[in-house]
């Protein structure tokens, strides 16, 4: 594959701390081979947020070209990068991610949404699962769902980041949501005027960020109580 390459820098405001990253695109190709408009949003959040990463387990499902995993990666989270295991140039491009920006901190993994396959039940115990513009063909929405429903049973404490672009009212995750246990709280978008970049895409579009656990209901406790 011929790439080109995007840079971006995540600064803090009150600090002189920052990262420089470079994600690696091929133009013109396939969904996952290049930076979709979520992707800065997420990654943005996670820089904002980087003292949580520290240590911590984080993995980022249909990553792609993997920039909100890279920057975990480089705030010290040990990070699995995943993409669909048919998907073999977006799990190159993702080792490609990470070896341009000299991360070893990172295992690549093909995940295939909605398939309960030997590598996702051997994943280690995870803190993080990042998730950004996954939501884009209707007929992937429940299996992405069911994906995060069966690593949040797994890994109850565990919190799913997801940036999200509602393209129609017509393809909303909302229902799915409720049928696999899951409950979303709206996170405030982060400052983008933080992050310089060569990537201008995320300015002209509406991003959405969520924090998704499983929906333990009072009536759940009560049952579990019941049956303790």
């Amino acid at each position: 594959m011929n790439y080109s390459s995007k840079e971006f820098e995540f600064h803090d405001p009150n600090s002189s701390d920052y990262i420089k990253v470079v994600i690696p695109e091929v133009a013109n190709a396939a969904f996952g081979l290049y930076v979709w408009p979520c992707a800065p949003v997420l990654a943005q959040h996670v820089w904002e947020h980087r003292k949580q990463m520290e240590g911590k387990t984080v993995l980022e499902i249909g990553a792609g070209t993997a920039l909100p995993g890279i920057v975990a990666a480089k705030c010290g989270a040990n990070v699995i990068l995943s993409d669909n295991s048919s998907f073999e140039d977006c799990l190159r491009l993702c080792r490609k991610s990470a070896d341009l920006n000299h991360v070893t901190n990172v295992t690549v993994e093909g995940i295939s949404w909605g398939i309960v396959s030997p590598t996702l039940t051997a994943l280690p115990k995870l803190d993080f699962i990042l998730t950004s513009d996954c939501f884009y063909d209707t007929k992937d929405f429940e299996d992405v769902i069911m994906t995060l429903s069966f690593l949040l049973q797994r890994d109850p404490e565990a919190q799913v980041w997801c940036s999200y672009q509602e393209r129609s009212s017509d393809r909303s995750i909302w229902p799915l949501l409720n049928k696999w246990r899951l409950k979303a709280d709206e996170i405030s978008t982060p400052n983008m005027d933080c992050m310089r970049t060569t990537h201008t895409v995320h300015t002209t579009h509406i991003i959405q960020l969520f924090r998704l656990q499983l929906d333990v209901s009072d009536e759940d406790l009560i049952d579990g109580k019941k049956g303790s």
